[in-house]
């Protein structure tokens, strides 16, 4: 196993990618360090200490994102960091504060304890397709997204797109921490995750997909650009191992209308109650191509939509996550 007797530091290790990506690491033989919130807490923790190789080799730190410092032990003695902590809320009070300062100064502070650190060979930061594709550029079925795509600041805060705008800010407050430091940095920036959780809560990404099921009378007027969470977390290692992985890598599977979900959801599912109709008989959003070329480059294979659909669904009613 390529990871045997390396040490690695996975922060908001409870969370959706990161569960799976501390599971890939301790498959392939890696000592893991996980930073949470609150270890004592089961539902951050208890999925984590039943994945396979925990008992041996994952150790769980409790440390916060804005506390200074508090990332230095852990990522000591480390080879890589995998930083993918990071606050995703539905409903904002105080964009600022609980949004943006987090992923900002949270990320930098994690940058920070690397660069004390002269055994880190990488860090591997998970970005997002929000730090990409909201710039008002014009999209549409021809236009193709690639990793030289950066997200505007101001059509961000014109547009009230807080998660949009906070993790554009993080992404390019980590390039230039990496780079005025010298520090081998990586991105990672996925679309709408979904698949299989670990977890035994809902995260953001996935209630997207149950939100179609048992209640709705119609589905959103828009696109997800989706990815199987477990392709993100194998692009996380990858980008790691390779030794030519270097700047950022764009990861969907595909784009499509969210009737298209619908509709592969009810021939997935037939016993399913889902909507019928589209919110709106407005045009669907503009869609595009997102490219794959870079991703596969590093030696990965994409989950077919329509598999991670299936598992993700699974996976709900096998953790009674359904609503109604």
């Amino acid at each position: 196993m390529s990871g045997s007797g390396k040490v690695v530091c996975v922060t908001g290790a409870s969370g959706y990618i990161a569960s799976w990506l501390v599971k890939v690491l301790l498959h392939r033989g890696y000592t893991v360090r996980g930073t949470v919130r609150d270890p004592s807490d089961p539902k951050k923790s208890q999925h984590l200490l039943a994945l396979d190789g925990a008992k041996e080799r994952l150790h769980l730190f409790k440390a916060h994102l804005l506390d200074e410092g508090a990332f230095d032990s852990v990522v000591d003695g480390c080879v890589a960091v995998f930083h993918t902590a990071s606050p995703v809320f539905a409903n904002i009070k105080d964009p600022q504060a609980e949004m943006i300062d987090p992923a900002v100064n949270g990320t930098l502070n994690v940058l920070r304890s690397c660069a004390k650190v002269p055994s880190i060979k990488r860090v591997i930061v998970t970005s997002s397709t929000a730090a990409m594709v909201n710039n008002g550029r014009p999209l549409g079925p021809d236009v193709v997204v690639d990793e030289t795509w950066f997200s505007d600041l101001a059509f961000c805060q014109k547009s009230k797109r807080w998660y949009m705008l906070s993790k554009t800010l993080a992404e390019e407050a980590a390039w230039k921490f990496a780079k005025e430091n010298g520090l081998d940095m990586v991105t990672i920036n996925p679309g709408l995750v979904i698949g299989p959780l670990l977890q035994p809560t809902l995260n953001t990404s996935v209630e997207l997909i149950s939100k179609l099921i048992n209640g709705p009378e119609t589905f959103p007027n828009g696109s997800y650009y989706l990815i199987d969470v477990r392709d993100v977390a194998n692009a996380h290692v990858l980008a790691f191992e390779n030794p030519s992985a270097c700047g950022r890598y764009l990861l969907v599977e595909r784009v499509v209308h969210c009737s298209e979900i619908v509709e592969t959801l009810r021939k997935l599912y037939p016993q399913l109650s889902l909507p019928e109709k589209c919110a709106d008989e407005k045009p669907g959003v503009p869609m595009f191509q997102a490219s794959k070329e870079k991703a596969k480059s590093l030696g990965l294979n994409f989950t077919p939509m329509e598999v991670s659909l299936e598992e993700t669904i699974a996976s709900l009613i096998d953790k009674n996550l359904l609503s109604g």
